[in-house]
C-alpha cells in the first residue's frame, strides 16, 4: 500500500510526541509497504530522501512553529500552501493527516476528492471552549475550524479513549479508531541510568501550559515536609525558561534545581528518567503524553494532575504506575502523603519512596509489561496490530467502502485498482 502521513514538524529535526509517533510508526510501516512523510524541509540536501525506508518530502523550508510562545498561525498557513503542489495530485491509498494545525487536514481532504485516497486524521488533543482562553474573542475562529475539520476524513484516530469522549462531546459524527501511542521497550531496556540522579524530573517544553511554575512553586512546601533537600531536573527549553530560572532563585532554591536545556538526543533523555525517582507532569492540558509512557517503561512513576481537561489521566493508573493529584492542591499535601505512603521504611529520605513504588508496585508493573498487558504501548505490536487481519484488512476496507471513485485494493496480490 501506498500511504502518506502529513505533518509540519518532522522527527528528529523536532522533538515531540507527535513527531516521534509519526516516525515510529511510518518506518516500521515502510518494511512491507510504500511510506511518505509530508513536511518541511529541515534536513541538509535534495527535498526528497530516503531515510529507513520513509520517503521524506520536504515541501518547504522551515520557519519557526511557535511565536510568544504559541503556535503560529502565519506557519500553519505557510506549510498548508506549499503542500497544495506537492500533494494534491499524488495517489495514495491512505493519508495520515494530523489534525494540528488543521490547515494542512484541508489540502489532504482536496487530494482525497481528486484521486480518490482515504483521508484519516490522527487527533491529539480537543480545545473546543479552551479556544477562547487561549486567544481571546478570536478563539471563536478556532473553534469553528476545529469543528469543521472533524468532518473532513472518512475516520478519525484519536490517540486515547479520553480524546475520544472529548471528541464526541463537541458533536462528532465521523467513525472514530483510538490507536494510542506507544514506546519502543526493547530498545530503552538497553539504555543504562544517567550518572545524575534526580528526585523528581520534568520533560517537556517549557511554556506556560505546561504549569512548571507550580512544580517549582512547590518545591520549598516538599522539603519542609519531608526534612531533607530535593534534587529536581528540568529538560526542555522554551519561553518560559528565563522566568522559572528567576522564579528558582527568588524561592533561593536554584541549587536544588537543574535546568538541563533541550536534550538532543533521545538516550540521553531516557538515561535521565531511568535515574529520576518520580516523573512529574504539572500541565492541566495534555493529548496522550509519550513521556509517561517512558517513564514507565523506565520503571518511574508519574504524578500528574486531575483535572477534566487532562488526558495525563487516562494514562496513568492511580495508585499503580502513578498518582493523580489536584490542580488546586499540587505537590505539597496530596503528593507527599502519596509518595511516603510508598516509603520502605528500611530506608530514609525521599530516595526511599520509588523503591517500594519499584517493589512491589512498580516492579510487579514492569514484569506486566513484559508480560504482554503494555503490549498496546509498545510500537511494533501497535504496527503488528493493524496488520493482522481483523485490524489491517478492517482499514482496507475504509479504503473500498468510503471512496467515490474507489480504488480496490487486492490483499492477495497488493495491487490497486480503480473501479
Amino acid at each position: 500500500m501506498r500511504i502518506a502521513f502529513v505533518y509540519d514538524a518532522v522527527f528528529p529535526y523536532e522533538k515531540g510526541g507527535a513527531q516521534k509517533r509519526i516516525w515510529e510508526l511510518a518506518r516500521r510501516l515502510a518494511t512491507d509497504h510504500d511510506v511518505h512523510l509530508y513536511g518541511m524541509h529541515y534536513w541538509d540536501g535534495p527535498t526528497t530522501i530516503e531515510r529507513e525506508g520513509v520517503t521524506l518530502h520536504g515541501v518547504c523550508e522551515p520557519i519557526e512553529l511557535y511565536t510568544e510562545g504559541r503556535r503560529s498561525i502565519l506557519q500553519a498557513l505557510y506549510f498548508a500552501l506549499w503542500l497544495i503542489p506537492a500533494l494534491l495530485t499524488k495517489e495514495f491509498d491512505i493519508i495520515d493527516c494530523q489534525e494540528f494545525p488543521y490547515f494542512p487536514c484541508f489540502v489532504a481532504k482536496a487530494n482525497s476528492l481528486i484521486t480518490g485516497a482515504t483521508l484519516v486524521i490522527t487527533w491529539y488533543e480537543v480545545w473546543d471552549k479552551y479556544w477562547y482562553e487561549y486567544l481571546g474573542l478570536k478563539g471563536v475562529f478556532g473553534q469553528l475550524i476545529e469543528r469543521f475539520t472533524t468532518r473532513l476524513p472518512a475516520r478519525i484516530i484519536p490517540i486515547s479513549s479520553f480524546i475520544a469522549d472529548d471528541l464526541r462531546a463537541i458533536g462528532t459524527t465521523k467513525p472514530l479508531t483510538v490507536v494510542e501511542n506507544g514506546v519502543d521497550f526493547d530498545n530503552l531496556q538497553s539504555i543504562p541510568a544517567s550518572d545524575t540522579s534526580w528526585d523528581l524530573l520534568f520533560v517537556g517544553r517549557l511554556s506556560e501550559h505546561k504549569r512548571v511554575n507550580q512544580l517549582i512553586a512547590a518545591i520549598p512546601e516538599i522539603e519542609r515536609q519531608i526534612q531533607t533537600s530535593l534534587t529536581i531536573g528540568i529538560i526542555g527549553d522554551g519561553p518560559e525558561r528565563e522566568e522559572l530560572e528567576t522564579q528558582a532563585e527568588t524561592l533561593d532554591i536554584e541549587s536544588e534545581i537543574t535546568f538541563l536545556g533541550f536534550v538532543d538526543a533521545d538516550r540521553d533523555v531516557i538515561a535521565h528518567l531511568k535515574a529520576a525517582s518520580v516523573f512529574v507532569l504539572p500541565s492541566i492540558r495534555e493529548g496522550f503524553p509519550n513521556t509517561i509512557l517512558e517513564a514507565n517503561a523506565c520503571g518511574t512513576p508519574a504524578v500528574v494532575v486531575s483535572h477534566p481537561e487532562n488526558g495525563s489521566t487516562a494514562v496513568v493508573d492511580d495508585g499503580q504506575n502513578g498518582i493523580h493529584h489536584r490542580p488546586n492542591s499540587w505537590c505539597p499535601s496530596t503528593a507527599v502523603d502519596g509518595l511516603s505512603n510508598r516509603r520502605d521504611h528500611t530506608h530514609s529520605g525521599f530516595n526511599a519512596c520509588p523503591l517500594v513504588w519499584r517493589s512491589p508496585r512498580m516492579g510487579s508493573y514492569c514484569n506486566r509489561i513484559r508480560g504482554g498487558i503494555f503490549k498496546c504501548h509498545v510500537y511494533g505490536c501497535i504496527v503488528d496490530d493493524r496488520e493482522n487481519c481483523r485490524h489491517w484488512r478492517r482499514w482496507i476496507h475504509w479504503i473500498s467502502s468510503c471512496r467515490a471513485p474507489c480504488f480496490r485494493y487486492d490483499w492477495n496480490t497488493g495491487s490497486r485498482h480503480r473501479g
